[in-house]
């Protein structure tokens, strides 16, 4: 009997230094996690360039979850919050708008992807020069964006903005000349400015190239009007808190999005809606 018991002591150790031995391989296996990256990203086209980086990503020991969202909002949200390492859906200049809000948001870009030009569509013109007089342009619920929707507005002579105006952070009220009377009226999320434009309302509606490409619609034939893509300050980036830039995982994340496989991707995949950038 105590035999018995010996032996049974012996085999109870073992097993249980074996389950300690797996839960230490686990926690150091907390390598493993540390190659873990979950970001955060816009269905199209930015979660459709994470799928195909997954692979190439994989081959460097790195497994990249890839969490969805609908809005602007939530992905800066949730990575204030850390659910998540990174996102991937907005400029830089849309991130300074956010970050002069939110200054509790420590925010940085790793590296600019791609440029998403963003199109004016009607169903009524055939160029912006056609607007009727007193006609609305229905535009996105977001000041960062109205400079570069109004530059396109201004080089089509449209309209004139303020002399000296920086593009970039020029809004409405920066408008001095507009002999149309056009109304811009910018109080619609993004993600439902593809329904105004299949609804017809307005006289021309500015939908940025993700949400036209999620609704179907071709940023490249389909406006009546796209923004230049030289010099353009509206490349999407890789977002993540700042001092996180510099983990080894993120500068691979970006490194595989800045390869000739990606660029090819996107460059075919999209032809001229996104391009690709190596900044």
């Amino acid at each position: 009997m105590k035999k018995w018991v010996s032996t049974f002591a012996l085999s109870s150790a073992l097993v249980l230094g074996l389950a300690a031995c797996g839960a230490s391989g686990n926690e150091s296996g907390g390598e493993d996690k540390e190659k873990k990256l979950v970001v955060g990203a816009s269905n199209i086209p930015h979660a459709e360039i994470l799928e195909e980086a997954k692979p190439l990503l994989e081959e460097k020991g790195i497994e990249l979850d890839i969490e969805p969202f609908q809005d602007y909002i939530l992905p800066n949200t949730a990575l204030a919050e850390k659910e998540i390492d990174a996102n991937y859906f907005q400029h830089i200049p849309y991130l300074d708008s956010v970050l002069k809000e939110n200054p509790d948001y420590d925010f940085v870009s790793a590296g600019a992807i791609h440029i998403e030009p963003i199109g004016i569509y009607s169903k009524k013109v055939k160029s912006l020069k056609e607007l009727p007089k007193n006609g609305t342009v229905i535009m996105r619920d977001a000041v960062a964006e109205q400079g570069r929707i109004l530059s396109i507005f201004e080089k089509e002579g449209v309209i004139k903005l303020k002399e000296g105006v920086n593009k970039t952070d020029a809004t409405i009220d920066d408008i001095v000349e507009n002999p149309k009377n056009l109304t811009f009226k910018a109080d619609v999320e993004g993600g439902l400015l593809p329904q105004v434009y299949n609804n017809n309302e307005g006289d021309a509606v500015v939908i940025n190239a993700n949400y036209a490409l999620d609704a179907g619609l071709d940023p490249v034939k389909d406006p009546i009007a796209v923004e230049e893509k030289e010099n353009n300050p509206y490349a999407n980036i890789i977002t993540v808190r700042k001092g996180d830039e510099k983990k080894e995982e993120v500068k691979e994340l970006v490194k595989v999005l800045h390869s000739k496989e990606i660029q090819d991707f996107i460059t075919e995949k999209y032809e001229g809606a996104v391009l690709p950038v190596t900044e």
